[in-house]
């Protein structure tokens, strides 16, 4: 039997990357203050997570998020 070594830093990234998908990011960051994940290198981790962004890519993400919580709420 084999045991994966899952490495820290990689999960951590990964989790982000799948809260930011899925809730706004000022709940992300609430979060990410209450567990005291901010305590380590942001710069670092800030490349890790957006390194395949541009302030275009995420202006379309944050801009399509916010129009769809107002057509869920709109649907209420």
């Amino acid at each position: 039997m084999t045991i994966k070594v899952i490495n820290e830093q990689q999960n951590l990234q990964e989790v982000m990357q799948v809260l930011l998908a899925h809730l706004e990011p000022a709940k992300v960051m609430k979060f990410w203050a209450a567990c005291k994940l901010g305590e380590g290198d942001y710069l670092q981790i800030k490349e890790r997570l957006f390194s395949e962004e541009t302030v275009d890519s995420l202006y379309a993400k944050i801009t399509e998020y916010q129009e769809s919580n107002d057509q869920k709420y709109l649907s209420k």
